[in-house]
């Protein structure tokens, strides 16, 4: 019987009544399980065991079937001597002989034994109610109390007195307290209070008053409309700490090697004080196996010596409570000695009683007196056994336990082996311990009988029942003890004998039955169970609950898994009833359960092996009479992340570069990490590494880089590791590698293949490597090829390190084996070897079955079953075959089987839409595979047959409206019902002469629901709408078509947004109407604000008519730009806005003219005059160049040349005007111009500033004016060359 209603998210491992029948099932007469051929469960009808059958009531089928209760004595038989050993005997007791003698005529059959002890145990199960706080505050709850003092509360005089009691219940519960078994009216007392929403008792005693007054035996009651609980009855004591009698001790004489004992006997206090021994100047007392205090507090000298009158002796008693310690007078010794001389060399002399001339002495004990004892402790304590001997020399003590030994774990010695203390003592450690006390004169022992006594401990502590109405449970109430205690009832405090009777409810000694319970069953009960050394009490409460399912998880998670990995999703529930819990995927399909899923009894739903097709979202429904309540979760399947290309083992020089490789591949949605680790610790990348994404480059490697190297690939889901090896030589020790400097390639192919060993499902395969190739090999692959379902295809079957030649190869039944291998190292792959002879194994019956399987319809009268068929490997043996079984489910027909050699089987004719049980068995001529698991498929789909009724709409706004209407009949959907479908389209809108698109359009409302929303309408416009419901076939039948109207709305924003400027004055706006008014317009309203930079103006609005569509606006500063931002309006309020911005404004005022200037008359003459007269300026520098000739210099002249002397690079001067000279520092350029050196000077700088303005056909627009000088400096060097004019001027 399922109990549990609020499931965690951990899996329970069932109950043990889990096989059994709900016994609230059996108890009304319904089938459990309509799976079950025989029904496990049981009714009690009149006095009569009968197995229920159907759904019928049990009364109803009692009465129908009284004949047949005459063949069952013998199961009464078995019930009736169960009950009669339960129940209470006494004078009310019903005599049971004539029908137990009936009942002995027959012996029952075993099923029916375990049946009734099955549904026995199923009347311990409850209801537990959950901690979310939302459900606690929710539910109805008899009081329990949370809190309380302990039995024994020992408080301090000087403090307030503080009595706790906590309860919580649903409604909050009252309290009030008996002292000394009688009601304590604290109203009476002006120093008793309660505290607020507690029932926590306070004393004050500020004003006075005797705590003393105060003590006895006090008891909490929690009170509320369902019940009353009880606190423990609390001792009040006030803490003692008496003081010492005063009393003058004389000196106290002993002979040097006598034992003495000095007694403490400290005052009485509660509790207990701490005993400790100093002398009087507050120096601790040396204690040793000689000299040592006793459990009692008494000083023990085993021997007294010279040196021990050198010191007092004080007893000294702590006292917890006021933390303050007594001091007892001291003691002082006398010590008697044949040699009065305390000669401290002697201390350490090996035999210093001989030296000191004390005679030996065979042990005695001091404590205990003689030579048994018998000690009581009570189980759970501390057990302490104490022996103190006195001899010369010092006695050893050691310990003992008769017929066996001491109890290892539990068992340590103290008092320098004086004391055996045992913790936490059970039964088995009762029995004789001896202790034996021995020095080199004799040994003595001493016998203790140890009795463990036992205060109450529980067995079966009485737990909280919380049930639903009609369903029976029980409180259980086992305590042990020693003496065994006994078991007194109550209900709300008071004796259950002096309780109203109540029908429903059965006391059999330690248990009390409840059956049939109803909300007045409601109550608390206390269990007190006692005996002379304790009591224990316990509040148990019966609650009954009608609750319909609730989840408790949030709604929606997201849950990702890795591929191939184990997965569990949660679906915590709760309700009563106990609900029944039931999963699916993608909202279609049967409840998973059975092969790849298993569902826990908490609720959680384990996918064993995630698979790609596993991905999407699983709904879990809880369902009880009163309702249901869904969860989804959806699980998304993310591919591993894996190193494809790991780091080698590498050796490398001291100050050679390495690189480390690391290629990962991952699933991209998950964000990939890859970080290094050396010798497992995390790497510090320094400057000599570089960690790119797929390597990690080391640069001059150095010895302190040797080490391993891990790359760990990580995602937030998962991480893959990868290691190697970098081992660095010092260059005096790297050894003359004369292969280093040959060429490395692929190895190649191993050769002489050889089978050995063979065996039923193994083969040892042995190889001879071929040539590395100068590079090592670092794995062998071993591939394998079958002739019978896929001859010529190599597939790999197991990979070995290249250190390898010979390996075992596990095999599959019934499978023609060829083998092959493969040589790796660094650089590549070798060539396959020549293929190994052929080997076949035996057959057998397959040992797995398809997977995959799966029963769908492709035709309303139909339904394919398709699985995955098996390969080679899994065959076993020859004549693969598959046996196809089917049924309806839910009815109890024969299984229809067929023999299949394929992958698919139709079943035909098939009723429309009916769940089937499916399994697919394996078979070759071996045998069978291994019983398959069931798994649930749906025939074929057809179109529904009825449409949504009773469709109603309400406009919510101008662009959604709400739907409602009546959800079709099951049995009318004829399929998995997908969705509801709305299918709706714009007659017109309500403006005139707008045209509108009249396509039909829909909105999906997927699962069984009754309304849903229709959003991104156009306002003010006539719509129709029609409903279908939708399966996997398609839609069904339309509804009546609805009609509806939305109301006006805001319009979009105005088309065709348009910003000009045709000069620094003013700027047009133009614009289009809105591409949808969604109303009638009443305007437009403009903004603009004007903005330099990150400066802004103040923003002016402009409000136009409907139809205006220009505007003009008068700059107020050539110089800011305008962001404008123009809205349209309806009676509803303004729509989206349109946003542009003025053009940027140029660098110089007059390019904002640059156009319209082009165009002028005046502006092509200047620019034709200036033209000409560039052109006068070429003829007169020709004419002057002209004018000047070069003749050879040493020709005409003997004189040498001068190093200041001007001279063409030909060896001629130029002769030239000396007025025409250039000028110091420029340079002559071709057409004779004057030219600075470095000339400043552009035709940009003829333009009142910025750059040269050309036309789209490139020619410059600019306009020429005389360029002011730049210094005061500079203009006397270069005046003559600052404009065209002027060089005109200078070369004239």
């Amino acid at each position: 019987m399922r109990r549990l209603a609020a499931r965690g998210a951990a899996g329970d491992a069932g109950e043990v009544a889990a096989p059994a029948a709900d016994s609230t099932d059996c108890a009304r007469g319904r089938h459990p399980s309509p799976r079950r051929l025989i029904d496990l469960c049981a009714i009690w009808d009149p006095g009569v065991f009968l197995p229920a059958v159907g759904w019928k009531t049990a009364s109803g089928f009692a009465r129908r079937r009284l004949n047949e209760a005459e063949t069952l004595n013998s199961v009464r038989e078995a019930q009736l001597e169960l009950l009669e050993a339960a129940r209470p005997r006494g004078p009310g007791s019903r005599e049971r002989g004539p029908v137990l003698r009936m009942a002995r005529q027959q012996q029952p059959p075993p099923w029916v034994h375990t049946a009734f002890l099955l549904c026995l145990l199923s009347l311990s199960g409850a209801i537990e109610i959950p901690m979310d706080p939302s459900i606690q505050n929710e539910l109805s709850q008899p009081p329990t109390i949370t809190k309380q003092s302990v039995k024994d509360h020992i408080v301090d005089p000087r403090d307030n007195i503080l009595i706790e009691c906590e309860a919580k219940g649903n409604p909050a519960p009252s309290f009030h307290w008996t002292r000394n078994s009688r009601f304590f009216n604290i109203a009476k007392d002006p120093r008793v209070s309660m505290r607020r929403r507690s029932g926590t008792l306070v004393i004050d005693f500020r004003s006075g008053g005797r705590p003393e007054e105060y003590e006895g035996e006090y008891q909490c009651f929690a009170r509320n409309k369902f019940g009353t609980a009880l606190s423990n009855r609390i001792r009040l004591q006030v803490s003692k700490s008496p003081l010492w009698p005063k009393e003058n001790l004389d000196p106290v004489v002993v002979q040097e090697g006598a034992p003495l004992t000095l007694q403490c006997n400290p005052p009485p206090g509660l509790p207990s004080p701490v005993i400790f021994w100093m002398s009087s100047s507050m120096e601790p007392i040396t204690q040793d196996k000689r000299v040592s205090q006793g459990h009692n507090g008494d000083l023990y000298f085993s021997n007294v010596m010279l040196q021990d009158m050198q010191t007092d002796y004080s007893c000294n008693a702590r006292f917890h409570f006021t933390h303050t310690i007594q001091q007892k007078n001291a003691f002082t010794l006398k010590v008697l000695t044949n040699n009065p001389y305390n000669d401290s060399s002697l201390r350490n002399h090996p035999d210093i009683y001989s030296a000191r001339g004390v005679a030996e002495r065979t042990p005695s004990f001091m404590y205990p007196q003689g030579t048994a004892s018998s000690q009581m402790v009570l189980r759970g304590m501390d057990l302490v056994l104490e022996c103190i001997a006195s001899g010369v020399p010092t006695p050893d003590i050691a310990w003992y336990k008769k017929g066996g030994d001491l109890p290892s774990d539990k068992a340590k010695f103290e008092n320098f082996n004086k004391a055996l203390r045992i913790t936490n003592v059970s039964e088995e450690d009762s029995g004789e311990y001896f202790c034996l006390a021995s020095n080199k004169m004799g040994s003595i022992r001493h016998t203790i009988s140890v009795r463990v006594k036992a205060a109450p401990y529980w067995l079966d502590e009485p737990k909280n029942l919380i049930l639903a109405p009609g369903e029976d449970g029980r409180l259980v109430c086992r305590a042990n003890g020693n003496p065994k205690p006994t078991v007194q009832w109550m209900v709300n405090g008071e004796p259950l004998q002096s309780a109203p009777p109540n029908p429903n409810r059965e006391v059999a000694g330690d248990t009390i039955i409840f059956r049939d319970t109803q909300i007045s069953s409601r109550a608390v009960y206390q269990c007190n169970t006692s005996n002379e050394h304790g009591y224990l009490l316990a509040n148990a409460f019966v609650s009954v609950l009608d609750v319909p399912p609730r989840m408790l998880s949030p709604r929606n998670q997201l849950i990702r898994v890795i591929l191939y990995n184990r997965t569990r999703l949660d679906c915590p529930f709760f309700g009563s009833p106990i609900p029944t819990l039931r999963w699916f995927k993608n909202g279609q399909g049967s409840n998973l359960d059975g092969g790849n899923y298993h569902v826990y009894e908490n609720g959680s739903l384990e996918i064993k092996m995630i698979r790609k097709e596993d991905q999407g979202i699983y709904t879990c429904v809880a369902t009880n009479i009163l309702g249901k309540a869904e969860n989804q979760v959806r699980l998304e399947v993310k591919d591993p992340t894996r190193i494809y290309r790991m780091p080698e083992d590498q050796v490398a020089k001291r100050g050679t570069t390495v690189q480390l490789e690391c290629r990962v591949k991952h699933d991209p949605s998950l964000k990939l990490t890859v970080s290094w680790l050396k010798d497992d610790e995390p790497l510090y990348i320094g400057n000599r590494m570089k960690k790119e994404d797929d390597s990690l480059t080391i640069f001059g490697v150095a010895e302190r880089d040797q080490g391993s190297y891990t790359c760990v690939a990580s995602t937030e889901l998962d991480q893959d590791l990868a290691k190697a090896y970098l081992t660095v030589l010092a260059d005096q020790a790297t050894p003359t590698n004369r292969l280093a400097a040959l060429p490395k390639g692929r190895p190649d192919r191993p050769r002489d293949l050889e089978l050995t060993d063979l065996a039923e499902r193994s083969v040892r395969l042995t190889w001879i490597p071929g040539d590395d190739n100068n590079s090592p090999i670092t794995d062998y692959v071993v591939q394998f090829e079958e002739d019978q379902f896929q001859p010529g295809v190599w597939h790999d079957h197991s990979k070995f390190p290249g250190s390898v030649n010979s390996a075992v190869l596990q095999l599959s039944p019934y499978v023609n084996y060829q083998f092959r291998v493969i040589a790796i190292n660094e650089v590549g792959s070798s060539h396959p070897s020549l293929p190994s002879e052929r080997y076949r194994t035996s057959g057998a019956p397959p040992e797995s079955n398809p997977a995959d399987v799966k029963g769908e319809g492709t035709r309303k009268n139909n339904m394919e079953i398709t699985w995955t068929p098996m390969n080679a490997t899994s065959a076993f043996g020859p004549n693969l075959r598959y046996i196809v079984k089917w049924r309806r489910r839910e009815t109890r027909e024969t299984w229809n089987n067929v023999t299949v050699w394929g992958s698919r089987y139709v079943v035909g004719q098939t009723p429309v839409y009916v769940p089937y049980e499916i399994r697919v068995q394996a078979e070759n001529d071996f045998g069978k595979g291994p019983e398959p698991d069931t798994v649930i498929g749906y025939s074929g789909e057809d179109y529904p047959r009825a449409a949504p009724t009773d469709v109603k709409i309400r406009v919510l706004n101008s662009t959604a409206i709400s739907l409602q209407w009546n959800r079709v009949y099951p049995d009318t959907v004829q399929g998995q019902l997908r969705e509801y479908r709305a299918y709706y389209w714009r007659e017109s809108s309500l403006l005139k002469n707008l045209w509108v698109s009249q396509k039909r359009q829909q909105a999906s409302f997927p699962g069984d629901r009754p309304r849903g929303v229709v959003s991104r309408l156009f306002p003010y416009s006539n719509y129709k709408l029609e409903m279908v419901v939708v399966n996997g076939r398609g839609d069904g039948p339309r509804s009546e078509t609805k009609e509806f109207t939305t109301p006006e709305g805001v319009p979009s924003a105005p088309r065709r947004f348009r910003v000009r400027q045709p000069n620094l004055e003013t700027i047009n706006l133009e614009w289009d109407h809105p591409e949808h008014p969604n109303g009638i317009l009443i305007g437009y309203t403009l903004k603009y604000v004007a903005f330099n930079g990150t400066k802004l103006g103040k923003q002016i609005v402009e409000n136009f008519s409907p139809n205006q569509t220009k505007f003009t606006m008068q700059r107020a500063d050539p110089v800011s730009r305008y962001r404008f931002t123009l809205s349209a309006r309806t009676q509803v309020g303004s729509g989206e806005a349109a946003t542009e911005e003025s053009p940027a404004p140029p660098n110089e005022a007059y390019t904002n003219n640059q156009a319209d200037i082009a165009t002028q008359g005046w502006f092509i003459g200047l620019m034709c005059a200036i033209a000409l007269l560039v052109l006068i300026l070429l003829i007169v520098c020709f004419i002057k160049r002209s004018r000047g000739g070069k003749y050879p210099v040493r020709e005409k002249k003997d004189v040498p040349l001068g190093p200041e002397d001007p001279k063409e690079e030909d060896g001629s001067f130029d002769y030239s005007d000396e007025d025409n000279k250039p000028l110091q520092g420029s340079q002559t350029s071709l057409d004779g111009t004057i030219k600075q050196q470095e000339s400043d000077d552009s035709l940009v700088d003829y333009g009142e500033g910025g750059e040269g303005q050309f036309n789209e056909d490139g020619s410059f627009i600019g306009q020429y004016t005389v360029k002011k000088d730049k210094e005061e400096t500079e203009g006397n060097e270069s005046s003559e060359a600052t404009s065209p004019v002027n060089a005109i001027y200078s070369l004239a």
